[in-house]
C-alpha cells in the first residue's frame, strides 16, 4: 500500500472545493449551464482563488496611496483638478479619487468575502468529520510510511503470552496519549495495532485565520457605513464645536445618523513644535508636535486638557482625534478708507515646504467699494534671492514677513456655489498688484500697516506680541481629522485572532503514528515478536524521523521496565 493510498484511504472524503480535489477541472464540453455555474462556484470557491483576490485586493488598495482620496482629502482632489486639469478627469473617470467606494474596488471585496465563505464552510464540516473519526486503522505495509523502523525480539518459551503482546502495545497506546495523540487499538489473531494521530489544531487555526479574515472584512463592511470622517482647521485660541455645519470637509457612511453627532467644545490652547536649530546637522527639521486641546462636554461647565500628537490620537466621546498638520495663521486687519473694520481673522495659510513658506488667500466680500482677494504668501524667516524673490530659510518665527497680491472682481461666492476658503478663483477677477500689473506687491511685516490700491483702505499684519502680549507675533493653527470608528475593537480583536491561527497553523504539525506488533514463527527456532515504528505527516515535517525514532527507544526501554519478569529477548533489528 503506498503512502498516497493509505492517506486516501484512512482520511474522510475531501470535500468537493478541496485543492487536491479532481473535480477542479472544466466541465465536459456539451454540459449545461448548471453544470458550468456549478463549475464556475467551485473555482471561485477554491482557496487559491480567495488568496488570489486576496492579493488582488492588495494591489488595488495602492492608488487610495498614490492618489488623493475625496473622503480622507477633499481640497487635496480640488488641488489635483488645479494642478493636473487634462488628467484628472480621466483619473476620476477610473474612481481613482474614490477607490475604497469604486464599483471594481468593491467588486473584488465582495468576490473575496464570497470566496472565503465558500472555502470555509465545507473544511469546518471537513475538520468537524475529522475530529469526530477514529484514528485510521493501521496500513498494512509500514514500511511504505515516510519514517519507518523495525524491531525483532525473540520470545521466551512459557512464559511470553499473547496478553503480554497485548500489553506492550498498550503501554505504546498509553505513551501517546500522553504525548497528546488521539488513539485507537486494531488487533487481530496475528498483530496487534495501535494508530494514533495529533496536529488537528493546525487546520483549526487555519479555519479560525479564514474565518478571522472573513470577520475584518464583514467588520470593515458594517462599520464604514455607520462611521464618519471630519476634518477641522483650528486656530489657536478659538473654538470648534462638534457639529456636521462647522467641519471644513464630512464624510458620513451610509447609514450614520447625522443627528448622533455629540455636541462637545473643543478649544486649541496652544501648539509646541521644535526646530533643529541653525548650524546644526538637520537645521530646521521639526518634531515633538503637540496640540494642546480643552474640551468641554455638552450641558456641563467642566473642562479637561489633552494633548494630541503625530500617531498619538485621543479619545472623545467615541470619537478618535488625530493630529494631521500645523502652520501660521497671521491675524489680518482691513479697513475701508473711513477707517471701519471690514476684515479681520486669523487666517490659516497652508505650509507649501519644509521651511514653512505658507500660502493664504484672504476674501472680503462687503465693505469696500467692490469686493477684493487677496493671496498672500507668508515667510516665517524671510530671505531674497539674487532675482529679489523672497523665500523662508527656517521654519520658526524669526523674520516673519507676508506678501500680498490684490484682486479686484466677483468672488463668485454671491450665487451659492461652495467655495474652499485656501483658494481663490481670479478667472473673473483683475489683478492689481503684483506680477505684470506694475505694482509692487503689498510686503508687510508684524505690526506694518500698507494702504490698498486706489484709495479702497488699508491692510494691516496684527502683532499679537504688542496688542495681546503673545509670545509669538503669528498664531498657530492645527489640522485635526475628527473620526468614529465603531468597528476598531472588533478589528482588532479579529487581528489577534487572525494572527494566533495563522502560527498555529504554521508550527502545529499534522502527524500520524503507527506501533505494530506481529508474530513471526520460523519453521526451525524460537517464535519472535516484529515491533514496526511508522510516521506520516501531512505536508512537510522535518523532525517526523527523528520522532519516530526517539519514541521507539522509550517504548521498548518501557517494555523492559513495567514487565515483571523477562519475557522478551532482544533481537537483531
Amino acid at each position: 500500500m503506498s503512502n498516497s493510498r493509505s492517506e486516501s484511504d484512512t482520511l474522510p472524503a475531501r470535500p468537493s472545493d478541496h485543492v487536491d480535489s479532481v473535480e477542479r477541472g472544466a466541465p465536459e464540453s456539451g454540459l449545461g449551464w448548471r453544470a458550468w455555474l456549478r463549475w464556475a462556484w467551485r473555482q471561485l470557491t477554491n482557496m487559491r482563488t480567495a488568496l488570489m483576490l486576496l492579493l488582488l485586493m492588495a494591489v488595488a488598495a495602492i492608488p487610495g496611496s498614490l492618489f488623493p482620496q475625496r473622503q480622507a482629502d477633499p481640497n487635496g482632489v480640488v488641488q489635483y483638478y488645479d494642478d493636473n486639469p487634462e488628467l484628472a478627469p480621466v483619473i476620476d473617470n477610473f474612481q481613482l479619487f474614490d477607490v475604497y467606494n469604486s464599483a471594481w474596488f468593491s467588486a473584488i471585496y465582495l468576490l473575496l468575502f464570497v470566496s472565503l465563505i465558500g472555502c470555509i464552510i465545507p473544511r469546518i464540516k471537513h475538520h468537524a468529520k475529522a475530529l469526530r473519526s477514529p484514528a485510521p486503522k493501521t496500513p498494512a505495509r509500514l514500511e511504505r510510511m515516510a519514517a519507518h523502523s523495525s524491531h525483532e525480539l525473540h520470545l521466551v518459551e512459557g512464559r511470553t503470552s499473547d496478553a503480554d503482546i497485548e500489553q506492550a502495545i498498550t503501554i505504546a497506546a498509553t505513551e501517546l496519549r500522553h504525548r497528546g495523540y488521539r488513539t485507537a487499538r486494531y488487533d487481530n489473531a496475528k498483530t496487534w495495532s495501535v494508530s494514533a494521530e495529533r496536529g488537528h489544531l493546525r487546520e483549526t487555526g487555519n479555519l479560525v485565520f479564514h474565518s478571522a479574515l472573513v470577520g475584518v472584512l464583514v467588520t470593515v463592511l458594517l462599520s464604514s457605513g455607520l462611521n464618519y470622517t471630519g476634518d477641522r482647521v483650528i486656530v489657536a485660541g478659538t473654538t470648534f464645536v462638534n457639529a456636521e455645519s462647522a467641519y471644513s470637509s464630512f464624510a458620513p457612511g451610509r447609514f450614520f445618523d447625522r443627528d448622533s453627532l455629540t455636541p462637545y467644545a473643543m478649544t486649541l490652547d496652544g501648539f509646541d513644535v521644535e526646530y533643529v536649530e541653525p548650524g546644526r546637522p538637520g537645521a530646521g527639521q521639526a518634531g515633538n508636535f503637540a496640540a494642546h486641546l480643552t474640551f468641554r462636554e455638552p450641558g456641563s461647565e467642566e473642562t479637561r486638557a489633552e494633548t494630541v500628537r503625530v500617531n498619538a490620537p485621543i479619545t472623545v466621546d467615541g470619537d478618535r482625534v488625530y493630529l494631521l498638520g500645523n502652520g501660521y495663521a497671521p491675524l489680518i486687519t482691513i479697513r475701508n478708507a473711513q477707517g471701519d473694520i471690514v476684515y479681520q481673522e486669523p487666517q490659516p495659510f497652508l505650509p507649501q515646504d519644509s521651511a514653512m513658506t505658507s500660502l493664504g488667500v484672504v476674501k472680503v466680500p462687503d465693505g469696500l467699494p467692490e469686493q477684493v482677494g487677496l493671496i498672500g504668501f507668508l515667510y516665517p524667516t524671510q530671505s531674497t534671492l539674487e532675482s529679489g524673490a523672497s523665500y523662508s530659510v527656517y521654519p520658526d518665527l524669526i523674520n516673519p514677513r507676508v506678501t500680498f497680491n490684490v484682486f479686484t472682481g466677483d468672488l463668485g461666492i454671491d450665487d451659492g456655489t461652495p467655495r474652499s476658503v485656501y483658494q481663490l478663483d481670479t478667472e473673473s477677477m483683475t489683478q492689481i498688484t503684483g506680477g505684470d500689473t506694475g505694482v509692487d506687491s503689498i510686503e508687510l511685516t508684524p505690526g506694518d500697516t500698507a494702504d490698498l490700491p486706489d484709495g479702497m483702505g488699508t491692510i494691516t499684519f496684527e502683532d499679537l506680541t504688542a496688542t495681546e502680549g503673545a509670545d509669538e507675533p503669528v498664531k498657530r493653527f492645527v489640522s485635526l481629522q475628527i473620526q468614529r470608528d465603531t468597528g476598531a475593537t472588533w478589528v482588532l480583536i479579529f487581528s489577534i485572532l487572525a494572527t494566533a491561527g495563522l502560527i498555529t497553523g504554521l508550527l502545529v504539525p499534522r502527524r500520524r503514528l503507527w506501533v505494530k506488533a506481529s508474530l513471526i514463527t520460523p519453521a526451525i527456532g524460537d517464535r519472535k515478536l516484529r515491533i514496526e515504528y511508522a510516521g506520516l505527516a501531512r505536508g512537510e515535517d522535518p523532525g517526523l524521523e527523528r520522532a519516530v525514532t526517539q519514541f521507539s527507544e522509550t517504548h521498548l526501554s518501557m517494555i523492559a521496565e513495567q514487565s515483571p519478569s523477562p519475557l522478551f529477548k532482544k533481537g537483531t533489528p
